[in-house]
């Protein structure tokens, strides 16, 4: 078996803590359980990346217009916001850990994501 190795995939994960980031990629889907549509930031600096999910509802507003603000976009109410304007944004976050109960095999996960997000 012949396995490519695209760009970025050499990378490990960001350690927790304050990282000065680039936005690299966002993809977008929906969630596995209810379908709800979500954007997936990649962030990446030298040392690694870390990837984090945004979701379109009302409780994940609030981390998305944190996020567009601090990236430098402006995100007020009767706006519509393009994700695609994101790449190539440089912030800091801070990476650290969130555990959830899993909805179909009731085991707890944990996750890395970013956790909070900062202007640069």
């Amino acid at each position: 078996m012949k396995i490519a190795v695209e760009k970025g995939q050499d990378k490990t994960l960001l350690a927790d803590g304050q990282q000065h980031v680039t936005i690299t990629t966002i993809d977008e889907g929906s969630s596995e359980h209810k379908g709800i549509p979500f954007f997936a930031v990649r962030f990446e600096n030298d040392e690694g990346y870390i990837s984090h999910r945004f979701y379109q509802s009302p409780a994940g507003m609030p981390a998305i217009i944190s996020l567009f603000d601090m990236a430098g976009i402006d995100a007020k109410e009767g706006k519509s916001l393009d994700t695609n304007q994101l790449v190539g944004k440089q912030l800091t976050i801070e990476v650290g850990e969130r555990s959830y109960t899993d909805p179909e095999s009731h085991n707890e996960r944990t996750l890395k994501q970013a956790v909070n997000f900062l202007a640069s």
